[in-house]
């Protein structure tokens, strides 16, 4: 392949999976504008890297350099700008979990406050169940993508898709029960 061909390659495979990769960036990292600076420190990455790539599965080969770019950002930040609250995620990120059809106002508040519910209790899971649940729930990856984006094995991908789902529905029911009025 020639450099051009490599370069349009790269930019025809970025566009076509850049909602993707922008989504697992701000996932990831907790904030739209570092998934931003990833998902463009990928792009870099990837037109740098244009020559090795041996064909195959070209989202989770761009995936998996987005998520690189990521855990990058993070192992550099300071411990304590670790934890972004959930209100720091643009409002778009609604558009990813389930919607209610109801046309009722309280049904929509109450929607509305379990999204909110589960985008916090997804951003408090360690990142290695996170990253996994993400790739899986909400990008849709097959557990083999999954794999080859965490390059790691299918069985462990799996163990951790069930560790974090598991963790997830504890936290919720947690916090169900935590609402729960004394004396009822």
């Amino acid at each position: 392949m020639s450099s051009i061909i490599d370069q349009g390659f790269i930019d025809d495979m970025a566009l076509r999976h850049l909602d993707a990769a922008y989504n697992l960036g701000r996932w990831l990292l907790g904030n739209e504008h570092e998934a931003t600076d990833a998902v463009h420190d990928a792009y870099l990455r990837a037109v740098r890297a244009a020559t090795t790539y041996a064909g195959g599965n070209e989202r989770a080969w761009w995936l998996a350099i987005v998520r690189n770019c990521c855990l990058a950002r993070l192992a550099t930040r300071n411990k304590t700008k670790r934890d972004i609250a959930i209100d720091d995620a643009p409002a778009t990120a609604e558009r990813w979990l389930p919607r209610s059809e109801a046309d009722d106002v309280e049904n929509r508040i109450d929607s509305a406050q379990r999204q909110s519910l589960v985008n916090r209790h997804l951003q408090e899971l360690p990142l290695n169940f996170r990253e996994v649940l993400i790739l899986r729930e909400i990008e849709e990856l097959s557990y083999r993508e999954i794999a080859d984006v965490l390059e790691m094995p299918i069985g462990t991908v799996m163990s951790r898709l069930a560790r974090g789902r598991a963790l997830l529905q504890k936290a919720l029911a947690e916090h169900a029960t935590s609402q729960v009025p004394h004396g009822l």
